[in-house]
This record gives structure tokens, C-alpha cells and sequence, in this order.
């Protein structure tokens, strides 16, 4: 059964031990212990059992399959599901932040619920929607909402509460337009994290690089922007597929902004054509592909329903780096799918075991195992990437 909803398009929102590893006391976090010691005896036993944990499904609360997706991928990343799992989140916990760490330990509790309980069972997730929603009163109620909205605003509260930055200096207004660009992206981002700098942001976040140049006097000027996820235009090709590549090309394509669009050029002092134009200066651990099915016509939201041909294997990026790099070769591990249409639609996820190196459909509370070959499909709408080797140090 298909959910009725209207579409809210997205908005910009505000290495570990290893898994079996004996967890040590720490007197500051006696109720966490039970937990742990379970959650890890638990895990061993199934390393060595044929039964696979993480094949639980969330029910649905009415119209929370958007939810349930993106958690779904979330359970399935590798690193962040230790971090829950070991609760070494405990350590980073920052009670500086505006839900003091509610929204966190919800998570956390429900990925330990996702990997400890029976594969045939279903959990409720209604704890965790009460923070969520609590972080984000957009997410108040049962309409269906954007999954990659949902995404952003989630790990953004989740980064939030896991800051190791317990006070944020003032920003800095010296400018860096005077250096070389490999030294301003390197102080672009040593002053990112300065401010924002926990185990969520290791994993998700990069960094861009746009470029601007000048028609008139041939300027470029840099800038060196953190990102959480991409999201990339479709091509519009008639009725034939199109390739992740291709939709990677057209957002890294030199754009021409002119006429009401020209910046102001910091040479000329004067409003100029100026041509823009995006590469990947850091690769993230975890990479996360927006694909642009949605778009907000005069009269109502549209969809995209075109076919958009990805690797599951081996994606080699070297070619939008920004700068020259040994390796950013990704492999996919999830998939949040959209299915129907504008006005009503269904979320799924597909995800890969990070255990059993297995594919399984999640659709709310139901998990089914499913072939690798049947990933790819024109509902795909978030693509989770995991680099395969680490990226090269800036």
C-alpha cells in the first residue's frame, strides 16, 4: 500500500577497536555496561552460528518508511554501527548541545535493538521518532517526509551530541585568499574542525571545491566548502539509461553564470560572466549520492523516473578530484529507494552485510534476502559508498 503525501524537497539543514574486542569498565558509564557485555556476547556468538544479526525490520508507525530506509543504511555502515554497538559513543557524549544527547542514545539503542534481536522480529522505532522530532519539528507527526532531507537533518544531530568540541571558537575573519589552494583547503578545513569534530563527521563528511573564473580578466577564486552528501542532476538522455558517471560529469560540468547570475569579480570590482565549476578536494569514508529525481515545478513537484546505471563495485572518482590523489575507489553498501510517485510513494533500502557480505531488502518489517544483481533499479534515490582503501592524506 502506497502512503499519500507531498513531497518536501530537500533544505540544507543546520578508526575503531575492533567489534569482538573485550570492552573495558569505565566508572562513568555504569549503565551502559549490561549493555555492552551483551551486545557483545551476543555478537560472538553469532560470529560463530550460521544465523546473521541485522536482518531485523522497523515497523512501520504510519508513513515513517522514509524513516525506516535511511536507518536501515545507517545500521548497515559498518563504523557507525561499531561506534553504537561498542557504545564508545558514551566517551564523546557533549552535553553542550541542544538536545543535551537524547537524539544519540535513541539511536544507538535502536541499532543495538537492529543487531541483537531475531532476524524474524520487527522493532518498534517510535522512541527514537520522538527525539528525532523533538531535534527537528519538522519530523512531528505521520506525513511522509524526504528521505535525504531526513538524512541530513539526523546526522547533523547526531554530529551535534558527539562533538568533541565542547567550545567553539569565535570564526576566524582573517583571509586566506593569498595562499596557494592546497594550503587554503588545508586551512579551510583546520578550521572546520576546530569547530565541528566527532566520529559522525569522520565518516561522512568531505570537502568541495568550487572554482570561479573571470570572462573578463581570466581571476580564479577558490573556495573549500565541508559537505555531508552530493547531489547530482540527472541527465536528461530521451528514453535511454544513464550512468552514475554521467550524473557525476553534469555536476562537476563548468557552469556559465551570467546575466542576473554574475558574481561580482573580486579583480574587476565589477559584475562579470564568470564560468563555475565543483571538484572533490577530500573524499569522504562514507559517500553519499543525492539523485535529483525530484523537482519543484509552477503548479506541482515532479519525479524523475529515468534509470541511473551505478557500480557496485570499484566507482574510481580520480577523475573529479580536485588535486592529484592515489586512490578514491568506493564500493556500494545501501541503497534508499523511492517507489511511486509524487503523490504517493513507498521508501525501501537495499543494504549489503557488513557480517555476511549479503544483499537483503528492507521494506519496514519485512527483510528478505535478494540477489545483487537486483540493486540496481530506477526507484534508487541515496547511494551509500564506502571507500575501499584509505584516501589519500591531504
Amino acid at each position: 500500500m502506497r502512503d499519500s503525501y507531498t513531497v518536501t524537497l530537500p533544505e540544507e539543514p543546520p578508526a575503531l577497536p575492533d567489534l569482538h574486542k573485550e570492552l573495558r569498565p569505565r566508572a562513568s558509564m555504569p549503565g551502559s555496561l549490561l549493555v555492552s557485555t551483551f551486545v557483545g556476547l551476543v555478537l560472538n556468538k553469532t560470529k560463530s552460528s550460521k544465523a546473521v544479526q541485522g536482518l531485523t525490520g522497523l515497523r512501520n508507525l504510519g508513513n515513517t518508511c522514509f524513516m525506516n530506509s535511511i536507518l536501515q543504511c545507517l545500521s548497515n555502515t559498518r563504523e557507525l554501527r561499531d561506534y553504537c554497538l561498542q557504545n564508545l559513543y558514551l566517551r564523546d557524549l557533549n552535553n553542550n548541545s541542544r538536545m543535551r544527547t537524547a537524539l544519540m542514545a535513541e539511536f544507538a539503542k535502536l541499532i543495538q535493538l537492529l543487531w541483537t534481536s531475531s532476524p524474524n522480529e520487527s522493532v518498534s522505532p517510535s522512541e527514537f521518532k520522538t527525539q528525532i522530532q523533538r531535534y527537528s519539528p519538522r519530523f512531528v507527526g505521520y506525513n511522509q517526509q524526504d528521505a535525504q532531507e531526513f538524512l541530513r537533518f539526523l546526522l547533523d544531530g547526531l554530529h551535534g551530541e558527539v562533538n568533541r568540541v565542547l567550545v567553539r571558537p569565535r570564526a576566524s575573519a582573517d583571509t586566506l585568499d593569498h595562499l596557494p589552494d592546497d594550503e587554503k583547503s588545508r586551512q579551510m578545513w583546520r578550521r572546520y574542525q576546530e569547530r565541528e569534530d566527532s566520529r559522525v563527521s569522520d565518516l561522512f563528511v568531505g570537502q568541495l571545491k568550487s572554482s570561479l573564473t573571470c570572462s573578463e580578466c581570466g581571476y580564479c577564486s577558490t573556495a573549500f566548502d565541508p559537505f555531508w552528501d552530493l547531489s547530482l542532476p540527472i541527465p536528461k538522455k530521451g528514453y535511454g539509461e544513464v550512468t552514475l558517471m554521467d550524473c557525476l560529469r553534469l555536476f562537476t560540468k563548468e557552469d556559465v553564470l551570467d546575466g542576473d547570475e554574475k558574481p561580482t569579480c573580486c579583480r574587476c570590482k565589477a559584475r562579470t560572466r564568470c564560468t563555475k565549476k565543483f571538484s572533490i578536494q577530500k573524499f569522504p569514508k562514507i559517500l553519499v549520492l543525492h539523485l535529483k529525481r525530484f523537482s519543484e515545478a509552477r503548479i506541482r513537484a515532479s519525479k524523475l523516473t529515468t534509470f541511473v546505471n551505478f557500480q557496485l563495485k570499484d566507482l574510481d572518482l580520480r577523475e573529479f578530484a580536485a588535486q592529484s590523489c592515489n586512490h578514491a575507489v568506493y564500493n556500494l553498501y545501501a541503497v534508499s529507494n523511492h517507489s511511486g510517485t509524487t503523490m504517493g510513494g513507498h521508501y525501501t533500502a537495499y543494504c549489503k552485510s557488513p557480517v555476511s557480505g549479503e544483499w537483503h531488502s528492507f521494506n519496514d518489517s519485512r527483510v528478505t534476502p535478494m540477489s545483487s544483481s537486483h540493486v540496481r533499479s530506477s526507484d534508487a534515490y541515496l547511494l551509500f559508498y564506502e571507500l575501499a582503501s584509505p584516501a589519500s592524506r591531504m
